[in-house]
């Protein structure tokens, strides 16, 4: 009689080992990959966005007001609202013909769906201890460079941006006749959301003033990192990805060069997450 083979317990689990092992190696390799080629279609359509931005203010002889636009709301429960897809706007279908392209590849949403945002983190460090750049035109960036309303004038906790009018933008959530403007959800261009320690919130990306003296009248030592100047600093941020970034269990940002900014200069590149 011939004798039977077949595997042992013990040559079982050692193949099951291997292969739990290889699975642990390359699934996360696979997902790597995966995000990798999204970050490069995502950057990809960014620099598309900042040649139709740029075109725009060649045209127009200033940037837009929205990279998409405001949503157009016709009724209080939000029921009448142009799809995103049916829009008319500064960009779109005129400079950039698919809808796709203002949508970060994560992003999953309704061209109906709209909500408001708040403006995203201010800086927290003190007035005149953080100077970037040099605003009073001595040569010379020191502390007297950092003045408090060339600062981020508004914060996540001073309310949702108004539909027009800096006297009222982002006070506290009361836009009086103007009324809470609604962002499309499908642009992350525009507002995106992002993770807090006590749920989420949707930020500002792209805006044309965010300074104190930018919200009123200007001054000459306001930040010139602003499109609503003629002719903003090269370092000017016109919008940013967020979608990419880690957090932590407790909801902070993770350090890491995981979102990507897209500079008025040149193109999208990777930007630490936890200073953005």
């Amino acid at each position: 009689m011939k004798k039977k083979q077949a595997f042992t317990l013990i040559e079982l689990l050692t193949v099951i080992s291997i292969i739990a092992i290889l699975s642990a190696i390359i699934v996360p390799v696979f997902a790597r990959a995966k995000v990798n080629a999204n970050r490069s279609a995502d950057i990809t359509s960014m620099n598309e966005i900042r040649t139709a931005i740029q075109l725009y203010r060649v045209d127009q002889g200033a940037y837009p007001p929205a990279i998409l636009g405001y949503a157009t709301i016709y009724s209080n429960d939000l029921s009448g609202v142009v799809p995103a897809d049916k829009l008319r706007s500064h960009l779109f279908p005129s400079a950039v013909s698919a809808l796709s392209t203002f949508s970060p590849t994560p992003l999953e949403a309704q061209a109906t769906q709209v909500s408001p945002a708040v403006f995203p983190p201010a800086d927290s460090r003190a007035v005149g201890s953080a100077p970037e750049i040099d605003l009073n035109g001595d040569g010379v960036v020191d502390n007297a460079d950092d003045a408090a309303m060339a600062r981020q004038a508004f914060g996540p906790d001073d309310g949702f941006i108004c539909g027009s009018g800096a006297a009222e933008q982002g006070l506290g959530g009361s836009c009086g006749t103007e009324g809470v403007r609604h962002f499309y959800d499908v642009s992350g261009y525009d507002s995106a959301v992002v993770r807090t320690n006590t749920g989420t919130r949707r930020e500002v990306r792209y805006a044309l003033f965010w300074t104190g003296w930018g919200l009123q009248n200007g001054d000459l030592m306001d930040d010139p990192r602003q499109l609503g100047y003629a002719e903003p600093h090269e370092d000017t941020i016109l919008t940013w990805n967020s979608f990419y970034r880690e957090y932590a269990g407790d909801g902070s940002v993770r350090p890491g060069r995981q979102d990507i900014a897209l500079y008025v200069s040149g193109a999208a590149r990777p930007f630490s997450s936890d200073v953005l």
